[in-house]
């Protein structure tokens, strides 16, 4: 039995993850073909793209055939099923998406369907069953507004394709069907917006958005003074019925078209069970407490809707960071055009103190940047042009952060001159707000397991105001008040706050976190990273600058540092390896402009050093290695216990001789990043108990690093699959687990912890598509802040649950046993509603 491995993104372009239910399909496909004998996603993988591993016989199905077949499902499946994620405008809360959400999984075709009350819905269909067209015409029915897109894409929709060209290069069919699917989108956004323009007013009605508010405040108006003229003996009762009547008007009409529209769809929802107690009400002649009710009920669900808008609203401008247009510089003019109309390689000019509007690399101009809307930095960053003007950066992955620039960033004083590196459509701007609204979609475990609760609970409610209908039989009582009591528990017993408190704080707490620079994808993630006890850090590039520094220049013999340092820079300068260049840069600086002499002849020795001739002498420079192979005058017991000292420090050591004679030491060093120290010890002070660095580098490098800047452990010498082991012994003993890394080489480690944390992400779209959680700039200092914020959304949605649920609890019983009324039942019931809203709406106001 033997092992291919196969890209996901390349067998199926348009899935988000390899999460998706068409990678099942595809699997479950593929291994009904003769001669493969198990197929599944790649544990463990060392490449940053999702894999499938086929266990196949060679004896009966070949290489070539296993590709061609899985290239053909894959492309089948793409044919027949479709992904998007669309934005729409008149969802206006939870219980409110959650019908929706329950229609659309009752449409032909639909296969997976997500609603929430920010306004996101994510889909899966068949396209064989139903179509993007008949999708959308039914949502219009729904009596939903479709939002033009406000994130720079033509079409009406945000389409959730996340495969980025680079990847689909590598299939041209599975281009093709992509491309097919987006010119669909783009086609039909010229309906389906008009529709839209239609229905514009579909769920705010006459009044506008503001509709539902006003007909809140009339039927109060309505109520406030039927009940005043009820106490004076010269105004007619019907009088007062009349305004009540007007008062069930105003106050029932968004609730009976929801109740209408959910008891036509065979479910029971809150507003049915209000509807029900407000007309039972009137039946017992109660015009004023059904009033009462429907008030409260209708003003608690416009603030609710106003609430909901406000968290909604800090994502949407996440989209309105990046301008509309650009000025692009052709022929020595400029002219300004859209930013859909930028293309790769496109220069543009961006004047002082404005937007940038393309992600591209700096080729003219010095200025500072305010990245903050990206990255969360709160200092502006200062930019310089590339070396080399002409290079295409589109593909190139670890561009300085002095010459790259991000759509939506605010330029300084002085006007730059930008090579743009990636279309509108994908820049980190554009990719950051969709993966956004993809996260709202998501829900978290508390979600999910009220969710639960509440499928339960509300039957469970219809079948107690059942049997209290007829208490009457056993208890001496008239019927109409078995009848009110049963109303009155009907109202107590409503789940409202229950079904708002956690996507509350979920979209609350999403969207703070993107503000301040970091991603965090969803529920579970965001109520994950608060339970944290144990981080582990990939050590280069997180705790580390990932560049070698000279530390130290130790000459040996009469020779001067300086003297010795030009020798170096001499000969170095020749080689292009990473800690030549290291040697060169930092050299360089500490000469200050002094002439370095010109060296030749330059011999490598692979994993040893180098030689060469300056004037009339050899120079070698290398490790210990070297001058054992040379083997004609090996270094001195002295000098061998320094390097050997300086290697144990965890330095890298060049050892320097001059013909026969050993002239000096040069020790580099990957340094620790200035922040990391202060950074371990915040994270010590909110309560993380291990932090942990896991490295390739020997054992005594890590010690000295973890002894540097204060961490728990160090697990040295560890390959990328180990790193996956030691991850799961962690787990072992943690109950929950993250990893800190880049999001490349760390992917696999990532991907077996709790929550993978990527830092960097804003040049990354590895590390934007592989990570839970992406700290949007190259800074550790955010990480405090991330699980701060996590921590203040697990006790609100901690709040919230034990407020709704008490509240239901203590309502029950007390409707039952006659101490509260409906009047009081609803104050207390709408009170804890908006309660747990507002409560969710304090994370926007989250501090650092």
């Amino acid at each position: 039995m033997k092992k291919l491995q196969l890209k996901i993104p390349v067998l199926l372009p348009q899935v988000p993850n390899e999460k998706d239910t068409c990678v099942q399909r595809l699997i479950e496909e593929l291994e009904a073909k003769e001669g493969l004998d198990k197929v599944h996603i790649k544990d463990d993988q060392e490449d940053t793209v999702p894999q499938l591993c086929f266990h196949y016989d060679p004896d009966i199905i070949s290489i070539d055939r296993i590709q061609s077949l899985a290239e053909r499902t894959g492309a089948e499946i793409t044919e027949k099923y479709g992904h998007f994620l669309i934005e729409v405008e008149g969802i206006r809360h939870t219980r409110h998406a959650r019908i929706i959400e329950k229609s659309l999984l009752n449409t032909n075709g639909v296969l997976e369907a997500s609603a929430n009350a920010g306004g996101m819905i994510r889909l899966e269909y068949d396209k064989r069953e139903t179509s993007f067209d008949e999708i959308t015409t039914k949502l219009e029915k729904e009596s939903l507004q479709v939002k033009k897109s406000s994130s720079g894409h033509e079409n009406g929709f945000k389409s959730s394709e996340k495969t980025s060209d680079k990847l689909n290069k590598e299939n041209e069919m599975s281009q093709e069907h992509q491309h097919e699917d987006e010119d669909e989108l783009n086609h039909k956004e010229a309906d389906s917006h008009g529709a839209g323009e239609e229905h514009s007013h579909a769920h705010g009605g006459i009044f506008g958005k503001n509709t539902e508010l006003i007909f809140a405040i009339t039927c109060g108006v309505l109520l406030g003074i039927g009940f005043g003229l009820s106490f004076v003996e010269s105004v007619p009762q019907w009088v007062s019925l009349s305004l009540y009547i007007g008062a069930y008007f105003f106050g029932g009409f968004y609730t009976a078209k929801e109740a209408v529209e959910t008891v036509a769809k065979g479910g029971f929802e809150i507003d049915f069970l209000m509807l029900v107690a407000a007309i039972g009400a009137a039946i017992l002649g109660e015009w004023a407490e059904g009033a009462l009710l429907l008030f409260l009920f209708s003003l608690g669900h416009a603030l609710e809707h106003y609430a909901m808008n406000k968290a909604r609203k800090s994502i949407a401008a996440l989209a309105e960071l990046a301008p509309k247009t650009a000025l692009v510089k052709k022929n020595g003019k400029t002219e300004e055009v859209g930013i859909e109309k930028l293309t790769i390689g496109d220069i543009i000019v961006v004047k002082p103190n404005s937007k940038i509007s393309a992600d591209g690399v700096v080729v003219d101009g010095q200025s500072s940047v305010n990245q903050a809307p990206i990255t969360g930095e709160s200092v502006p960053v200062d930019k310089v042009p590339v070396e080399n003007v002409e290079q295409d950066y589109s593909e190139v992955d670890d561009i300085k952060d002095e010459n790259r620039v991000f759509a939506g960033t605010i330029n300084g004083n002085n006007t730059l001159e930008i090579k743009v590196i990636k279309a509108a459509k994908d820049s980190t701007l554009s990719r950051l707000v969709k993966l956004v609204n993809e996260a709202q979609t998501q829900k978290s475990p508390t979600q999910l397991l009220t969710d639960k609760f509440e499928k339960y609970f509300v039957p469970s409610v219809l079948i107690l105001v059942g049997i209290l209908l007829f208490a009457f039989f056993v208890i001496d009582e008239p019927f109409s008040a078995s009848f009110y009591r049963a109303m009155a528990v009907l109202v107590a017993a409503s789940p409202c706050a229950l079904a708002i408190s956690t996507p509350s704080a979920v979209l609350s707490g999403v969207a703070r976190a993107a503000r301040g620079g970091v991603l965090i994808k969803g529920g579970r993630p965001l109520e994950d990273l608060g339970e944290l006890t144990a981080l582990a850090f990939d050590k280069t590039g997180t705790l580390t600058e990932g560049k070698p520094k000279l530390t130290q220049v130790i000459p040996l013999g009469d020779i001067s540092e300086n003297e010795l340092l030009k020798i170096a820079v001499a000969v170095e300068s020749l080689s292009d390896h990473p800690l030549a260049k290291a040697v060169v840069r930092d050299g360089k600086e500490r000469l200050e402009g002094e002439e370095i002499p010109d060296a030749s002849n330059l011999e490598a020795v692979l994993g040893k050093g180098i030689k060469a001739t300056l004037g009339n002498d050899k120079i070698y420079v290398g490790n210990l290695d070297l001058y054992e192979e040379l083997n004609d005058t090996i270094p001195s017991e002295e000098i061998t216990t320094k390097v050997r000292d300086l290697e144990g420090g965890g330095n890298t050591t060049m050892l320097l001789r001059k013909n026969g004679e050993y002239i000096g030491i040069l020790a580099l060093m990957d340094t620790p990043r200035e922040a990391a120290k202060r950074t371990l010890s915040e994270l010590k002070e909110i309560g993380i108990k291990r932090m942990i660095m896991l490295t390739g580098d020997n054992q005594k490098v890590a010690d000295a690093v973890a002894e540097e800047i204060g961490l728990t452990d160090a697990w040295g010498s560890l390959l990328p699959e180990e790193k996956v082991e030691a991850i799961k012994k962690l787990k072992k003993k943690e109950s929950k687990v993250a990893m800190v890394g880049d999001g490349v080489n760390d992917a696999p480690a990532m991907a077996n912890s709790t929550v993978g944390i990527a830092m960097g992400a804003a040049g990354s779209d590895v590390a934007l598509e592989t990570a839970d959680i992406a700290l949007m700039a190259d800074k550790l200092e955010t990480l405090p802040f991330a699980i701060g914020l996590s921590r203040k959304a697990k006790a609100i949605i901690k709040q919230n649950l034990w407020v709704s649920l008490g509240i239901v609890a203590l309502l029950i019983p007390a409707t039952i046993f006659g101490f509260a009324n409906i009047g009081v039942a609803v104050v207390i019931h709408e009170g804890s509603t908006l309660l747990v809203v507002f409560n969710a709406l304090r994370l926007l106001a989250y501090k650092k």
